[in-house]
């Protein structure tokens, strides 16, 4: 299933029109989720922390014991290749993949050196400017490195963030503020987390238990380069409850504001504004 149209990808040297497959039933992939990817964005002109993505994904097939067969740069320079093949003004999602194909005899362990690769270019636009958000709770909570492989962008952990947005949506929200293994706040379902109380931002600190987003330390040395204070911290619900205003960072829509969690409710606020102000402003500029 795709996400968005106008499809495209670059497999087996060449970029082909459509949602073209690219796994077989016997791929180690397939069968025991031996898949990574990463997901950057092209909008307004340009393909912020592109190559950051293109490295991400390179260091994420490792953490599954997969050798990577194209470099970062390779990847970069690929990506342009296709977002050249769209109208300028078309909002597109990149998603560079790799699979383990072949596997060692105990058939669980993939061979690192058979490695399928893609790309895959989607168009989706961002979201409207008004567009906002509600959270809960969850029951499920964020793995920990010693049970999962959370530093990567793995395929194999999302059915646990699914899950999440399931048992979400049962209760009539839009996604689910989770915590990690000790039971602080770790990130939502689908993206990471802000709060501002008093006029400080703060986030939870990055342990380990969930990927410290690219476009989370954009918006943090952004803020910072514009005088705003941030802090990571040890978060719990209660300080998302005291807060003054609480926002979403993730690549797919960079800033996306909350306007509740479980009752309480919150205004769309000057900080949040300025996050998303800030990040085109930047992305624009360093094209």
């Amino acid at each position: 299933m795709a996400t968005g149209t106008n499809i495209r990808t670059y497999f087996q040297g060449a970029w082909h029109d459509g949602n073209v497959a690219i796994m077989n039933a016997a791929d180690h992939g397939a069968w025991v989720g031996s898949t990574v990817f990463d997901g950057a964005r092209y909008a307004h002109g340009v393909a912020p922390d592109l190559m950051a993505h293109c490295e991400r994904v390179n260091r994420s097939a490792r953490a599954l014991m997969l050798e990577p067969t194209h470099s970062a740069q390779d990847i970069f320079d690929l990506t342009w290749q296709g977002i050249r093949l769209y109208a300028p003004d078309t909002p597109l999602y990149i998603r560079p993949m790799y699979w383990g194909i072949d596997a060692e005899r105990s058939a669980v362990v993939p061979k690192s050196d058979s490695v399928g690769f893609c790309i895959c270019l989607e168009e989706i636009p961002l979201a409207a400017p008004d567009a906002t958000v509600r959270l809960t709770t969850t029951q499920f909570r964020r793995p920990v490195l010693a049970d999962n492989v959370t530093n990567a962008k793995a395929g194999c952990l999302y059915p646990n963030n699914a899950r999440m947005l399931v048992e979400a949506r049962s209760k009539g929200y839009d996604n689910a503020l989770v915590a990690d293994a000790m039971g602080n706040v770790a990130e939502t379902a689908t993206a990471n987390i802000f709060m501002v109380r008093d006029g400080v931002l703060r986030t939870p600190i990055a342990n380990g238990t969930f990927l410290s987003g690219i476009t989370r330390a954009r918006h943090i040395v952004n803020l910072r380069g514009a005088g705003v204070e941030v802090r990571e911290d040890v978060l719990n619900f209660d300080d998302f409850r005291a807060a003054d205003e609480v926002f979403m960072s993730g690549n797919m829509a960079k800033v996306t504001p909350v306007t509740e969690f479980d009752g309480t409710h919150y205004q769309v606020g000057p900080v949040t504004r300025q996050a998303l102000q800030l990040y085109w402003d930047w992305a624009k500029s360093s094209a």
